[in-house]
């Protein structure tokens, strides 16, 4: 075998190899900058914009709870319906918290500052309260306005009812797991070119069929049960949005975000 084949060889072996865990972590880390220098007034319309469109989770779930027998498969096959706003919102670079907001934290992670604490705040906060606009906005114009038959709210309904089904306890635990499985969407989108769509229909079904709990589109179901009368605005926050966002923030950034720089901080 000839020097020139060699080299041949070993450089289609690199082309076919995954990346290097480091290279990956820098990859986040660059999105994660971009993330905390983008202006507040982008991020917020942006957030406003990724509750809106997360709603269509709810409207397909509905509509396929509408659709189907009550057997026992048919909950697989509405968990399908969960990760359509997820597809929309993160194929379309919307802010989501725990999808971006989770690459953030490691540029801190990585140099700790004040000033980073700061601007990471800053995202994080803008970035909740844009989504939590968003959501309860669609939601309210679900039930008031006749943006989808009646059947189909009915189906929309029943879906959501399932979050009053457990405590606020419940909730912080179950939005752990869907905090640390959002967040690696976008290390496996980093990893590997082109994985965009399965990656998130992949990783957000998970989350579906685990009954697991995220803050932003399970916030798109508290506000729907809100408008229609079903709950109270206490039970929102108290018993769904905190404990979920706490669950996330946990889940996302305490857990998945620093592990995954425990494990290349000496390469770097």
């Amino acid at each position: 075998m000839g020097e020139e084949q060699r080299v041949e060889e070993a450089e289609e072996a690199e082309e076919r190899s995954a990346p290097a865990a480091r290279v990956v972590h820098a990859a986040v880390i660059e999105q994660g900058e971009e993330e905390l220098e983008r202006p507040l007034s982008s991020l917020f319309w942006s957030g406003v914009a990724a509750g809106i469109a997360i709603m269509a989770s709810v409207w397909v779930s509905g509509a396929l709870h509408h659709h189907l027998p009550d057997t026992p498969w048919s909950e697989a096959v509405i968990a399908l319906g969960y990760p359509f706003g997820f597809l929309i919102v993160i194929l379309g670079r919307l802010q989501l918290f725990t999808e971006h907001t989770a690459v953030a934290v490691v540029p801190l992670v990585r140099r700790p500052s004040r000033e980073g604490a700061w601007r990471l705040g800053r995202l994080w906060a803008t970035v909740f309260v844009a989504n939590m606009i968003g959501t309860a906005a669609i939601a309210a114009l679900a039930v008031f306005g006749p943006v989808q038959s009646a059947e189909v709210l009915d189906g929309m309904l029943a879906v959501s009812r399932k979050l009053t089904e457990r405590d606020a306890a419940a909730t912080l635990l179950q939005a752990i797991p869907a905090g640390f499985l959002i967040a690696s969407i976008a290390w496996i989108r980093s990893a590997i070119e082109g994985s965009g769509f399965s990656s998130v229909f992949a990783v957000t079904y998970a989350i579906a069929l685990g009954g697991f709990a995220h803050v932003v589109a399970g916030a798109a179901e508290a506000f729907l049960l809100l408008w229609h009368g079903e709950v109270g605005i206490g039970w929102v926050a108290g018993s769904f949005v905190m404990p979920a966002l706490a669950g996330n923030i946990i889940g996302g950034t305490g857990l998945f975000a620093l592990l995954a720089h425990a494990q290349v901080k000496d390469e770097l």
